[in-house]
Order: structure tokens, then sequence, then C-alpha cells
């Protein structure tokens, strides 16, 4: 606790020099930002729009582990590009490529050798609309119209909290089933009223990262999908999920999957939704020589609105139920039911928003829970197109494949981590 004492002091003793130095500045730094954008019509209905950030995070070892000396390591969270084009209103295309995790322990000497993350695509889609309102649009590629949460269609441009909640529980299929929780597939979406929905058939990907940890002898894989059933025929190849959200004051865009999360007091937002993940036949028992099925589904709700002159009060919860198979622990969750939620306060006429986060996970498999706690600091330089985010992580009996010791044992994990972002 001294350590993120030390980091909060002068996390805050820089953000008062940078304050007083824009103070003394004559004329102020202007600011302000206008999309990247380039319009092809008079009044801008057909356009192509370009987004592009960077997240670049400092951040500690596991203060966790007895006896260690705390280093520091800065490493590229993220790296991406994004363009999208509305040349009709009747059609879109949206490409979204980059990295993630560009770390010193997998940069590659001469950009072409070693095994450091490389430029991928992320999105790839294409849509069209079949209805003359905004009830039905199809879909199909690569995609993150997602299912069973908010937080599973978070966008990595404006969270509330530091990143998306660790153990990835909303992004539960992520390198399970899925490119970095995109899947290939095709997709409907549409809006009527207060009311939308997202649907979605999809392939699992091949080559996924399966944890396989049931802890009662069962021999669950989750790779049903690879197995042929008992008379050769392959099964497992396809997954539905979806979302289904109504909005009580505020109606939110569905142009784009990435679910906001804070507006900084710029609308009144208040949002329930359910949703689910099914992949029948995924999974393979390879003691019984039968395949079984996956069955998430999940319930949330979402408050971002002012209470006063340049606030804004921000609050999530959710409650998740997985079943994987017996005792079956995958990667990010495991059989059981998880709860999440956090809150967060931007202080009136400030550029502060002090948050806290908490996840705890019951799980067949494990005879504790699951427990991660984020408490963090925002700075908003200008919203969410540059701020600072200084956060105390910790995770209780991580279930994570990096949440195991030497000897594979669970272990805890503490960190003070650091991400500066900054988006155009």
């Amino acid at each position: 606790m001294k350590r993120l004492t030390k980091l909060t002091a002068l996390l805050l003793l820089l953000i008062g020099f940078s304050g007083q130095a824009q103070a003394q500045d004559k004329p102020e730094v202007d600011h302000s930002y206008k999309p990247l954008k380039i319009d092809f019509s008079e009044d801008g209905s057909k356009y192509l729009r370009f987004i592009i950030w960077h997240q670049h995070w400092s951040q500690t070892n596991n203060l966790a582990v007895e006896d260690s000396k705390t280093q520091l390591t800065h490493f590229v969270r993220r790296s991406r590009m994004l363009a999208y084009a509305q040349i009709s209103p009747r059609f879109l295309i949206l490409t979204h490529f980059g990295l993630n995790n560009l770390t010193p322990g997998n940069l590659s000497s001469l950009g072409n050798n070693a095994d450091a993350p490389q430029l991928f695509l992320h999105d790839a889609w294409t849509e069209f609309k079949v209805s003359n309102d905004n009830s039905l649009y199809l879909g199909g590629g690569l995609h993150y119209w997602k299912g069973l949460t908010r937080m599973a269609n978070a966008s990595t441009l404006n969270f509330m909290t530091m990143d998306n909640t660790r153990p990835f529980v909303h992004w539960h299929s992520l390198a399970v089933t899925d490119q970095f929780a995109r899947h290939l597939g095709i997709y409907a979406k549409g809006q009527l009223g207060k009311f939308d929905y997202r649907l979605a058939l999809n392939n699992p990907g091949r080559n996924g990262l399966q944890a396989d940890r049931s802890s009662n002898g069962v021999g669950l894989e989750y790779n049903g999908f690879a197995v042929p059933d008992e008379n050769g025929d392959p099964v497992g190849n396809s997954i539905i999920e979806g979302y289904f959200r109504y909005n009580f004051w505020d109606t939110e865009s569905t142009k784009l999957p990435y679910a906001v999360g804070t507006y900084l007091g710029k609308k009144k937002v208040f949002a329930v939704g359910a949703g689910f993940f099914a992949h029948p036949n995924g999974m393979y028992n390879t003691t019984s020589q039968e395949h079984e099925s996956v069955s998430h589904f999940a319930v949330d709700a979402f408050l971002d609105m002012p209470l006063g002159e340049g606030d804004c009060l921000n609050a999530y919860a959710s409650f998740m139920s997985f079943n994987y198979g017996e005792n079956y622990v995958s990667r990010w969750a495991g059989t059981g039911s998880v709860f999440y939620g956090h809150v967060g306060y931007k202080l009136p006429n400030s550029r502060f928003m002090p948050y806290i986060a908490f996840q705890t996970g019951s799980y067949e498999g494990y005879e504790e829970n699951t427990q991660a706690l984020d408490i963090g600091l925002n700075y908003f330089i200008n919203g969410h197109n540059a701020k600072l985010t200084l956060e105390y992580h910790t995770i209780s009996n991580d279930i994570r494949e990096g949440g195991l010791d030497a000897n594979g044992e669970i272990q805890d994990v503490r960190q003070i981590r650091l991400q500066a972002h900054i988006f155009l």
C-alpha cells in the first residue's frame, strides 16, 4: 500500500505541474477536436471515418509475490486503427486492425524476426440495412456484435475503468473460440424505439488456447468442434449469441457495436439488458466420449448521468451464469456464477474521476471464490481523447494462466498500473 501511496502522490504532483503550466499559457492551449472524417456529400451523410488510438501502460511486477523487488514494465497495451465508410444509407463497411500487448519480452530485434505481436485484423465486416427504419440490419465477417453483456461489447476507446475487468469474464471466449473477442459469422441487429437487439451465428476458431482445468477427472475439453460424433459427422461448428437492451432515458447508438464506458455527463442513460452465449456440442468428454454443450446467460444494468454541473455518476452491475460442464474452469471463467460491478464519479467541474470495481466468481471447480478489486483515478486532459489512468489492481485466487506460480499453484495478483491513452 505504501507503493500505491507514493505513485498516487507522484501522479497528482505531475498533474498539478501540468495544470499550473496550462494556467500560465497565454493564450490557453486549444484542445478542441474534430473527428477524422472525409465527406463525400454536402450534407455529410456519405463519408469515410478514421479512428486511431494508442494505450501505453507502465505496470509493476506482481507485488503479491513474497520478497519481490518492485520493477516497472512499459508496454503498448493497444495500438489500433479503425476505418468505416457509409457511402449509401443501405450499406456500411468497416475495417479495424492493430496489435495488442507489445512488451519488452516479445519485441523483435529487427522487426521481422522472433515472436513479436504483429498487426492483425480485429474487425472486417460489411452490413446491409434491410428495413426502411432501423429495425433490421444484416451483416457478416469478422465481427464484434457479441452476446451476453454490455461489457462483452465494450469499446476500448472510452472505458470508465482502466480496462475490462480481469479475469476477462465478459470476454469469456477470448482466445478460446475467437480471435481477440471476435468471431467469423453473420449477425442481425436492430432498434425499435427504446429497445435494441443483436444476434449472431458464428463459427468457433480452431486454434484457441484451451485451458482444461476440470478438477473432477471427467476429462472435459473445450474442443468438441474438432472431434466428430459417433457417426463420424462434424459437430460443434456453430455458436449462437445475443444481447437485448432497453433504454429508459436517452437512446444509445447502435451504429457500431462498441458500448460506451462513460459519456462524462453528456448523456443521461439508464439501460438494462440480458444476453446469452450458446455453443452446442462445444465440449468433448474424453471419459464418456460424448459431446456436451456450453451455455451462458447474463443480466446487467448501466447508469451514466450528470447529477449537477460538470459532474457525472457512472455505475454498472452484471450477473453472469456460466455452464461449460461439471466442475470445468476455462481460461477466464468456469461453470458457476459471477457478479461484477463498478461505480465512478467525475468530480464537479474537474478532470478527475475516481472509481472502484469489484468482481467475484463462484466456480464448481474451485473451493474458494475468485475475487478482483480495482481502485483507480482517471485524469481527463481532453475527455477520452487524452487521459491518464492510475489503478491499483488485485486478484485473489486468480484462475488465469498468468496467475499460476512456478509450481502451477494458483496465486494472488497485486499490481499498480498507469495508462496514457490518446485517440483521434
